[in-house]
């Protein structure tokens, strides 16, 4: 019994990689899924919430008795309120119908306060996002709470670093291509630098929605891909990380993320059917000795109502 956890925290992480067997091209790389739907909370945003708050602990900007706030489309909100759960503090959201009322109710349920923006039409836009920041941005000077702030949180990079160590450890250092779709971009970017530590030649891919293709020097545009695509350039992207950016449209990643439940039984959101999209592409091209790693972000259960 001395080896279990010491609670749900202690859970975060070391989640499996798994080949992908029908959903792949046929002269093509294979592709690797991490699976983050393993995570306590089904979404790899525990990593990030848990390394937010503990090193906001360890400097001193979050104390004892004190509160947090943030902005989010969901999944890094749920798993803040499973880290204020656990530690003991309350936690203020603000977040959207726009985004799948599992994560809303998910949210509530482990003890969160809620503020909801309004959006058009349920789709996700750059006012948006940017409503959403300044309701957060108030609260926190309101309540003195402390804000995770996760556009421009680089406490959340050492995380993902350790993602890509896991990688690099079940891959055996055999990768070729690493694919993620970009809300944040620290997912992105933690991952890809770690793994070009270790490999300078590992093709890293960037993903945004078709419909917002900021980081392409496209327009912003309304999307209905959660979790990803702000509509701006956000501040933890660095252009040079990414050796390409595959713009994949919310038609695409709803289809793909069907298939992967039909043909896999992987039971994952849109902004994972965005990745194996884009994932498919490169492993075209890369040839059939190659190996692609891309990213199950979360659970498909978080989205039942918006299929």
């Amino acid at each position: 019994m001395s080896d279990l956890p010491r609670d749900i925290l202690h859970c975060i992480g070391s989640t499996r990689l798994l080949a992908l067997r029908q959903v792949r091209p046929r002269n093509g790389a294979r592709i690797l899924l991490k699976l983050e739907s393993e995570n306590p909370t089904g979404s790899m945003k525990d990593r990030i919430a848990l390394a937010m708050i503990e090193t906001a602990e360890a400097d001193g900007r979050l104390g004892r008795g004190g509160s947090v706030v943030e902005y989010t489309g969901g999944s890094t909100g749920v798993s803040l309120a499973l880290v204020c759960a656990v530690k003991g503090y309350p936690l203020h959201v603000v977040t959207s119908d726009a985004f799948a009322r599992e994560k809303l109710d998910h949210m509530r349920i482990l003890g969160a306060r809620l503020r909801i923006v309004p959006s058009d039409s349920g789709r996700m836009t750059e006012k948006l996002t940017r409503d959403m920041i300044e309701a957060a941005r108030v609260i926190a000077a309101e309540t003195g709470g402390f804000w995770t702030d996760q556009l421009n949180n680089r406490d959340q990079l050492a995380a993902y670093h350790r993602m890509a160590d896991e990688i690099w450890t079940q891959t055996g250092g055999r990768i070729d291509g690493f694919v993620q779709s970009v809300g944040t971009a620290a997912s992105l970017r933690g991952t890809g630098e770690a793994l070009r530590l270790r490999n300078d030649w590992i093709r890293v891919v960037a993903v945004e929605p078709a419909e917002s293709p900021v980081l392409s020097g496209g327009p912003s545009g309304a999307h209905k891909i959660d979790g990803i695509g702000a509509g701006f350039i956000v501040p933890l992207w660095q252009a040079g990380i990414a050796d390409r950016i595959e713009p994949v449209s919310t038609e695409e990643a709803g289809a793909m993320a069907l298939r992967l439940a039909r043909e896999e039984g992987l039971f994952a959101g849109t902004s994972t059917g965005a990745n194996v999209v884009a994932a498919l592409r490169l492993a075209e091209q890369l040839g059939p000795d190659a190996t692609v790693v891309s990213v199950m972000c979360d659970t498909g259960m978080k989205y039942l109502s918006k299929r």
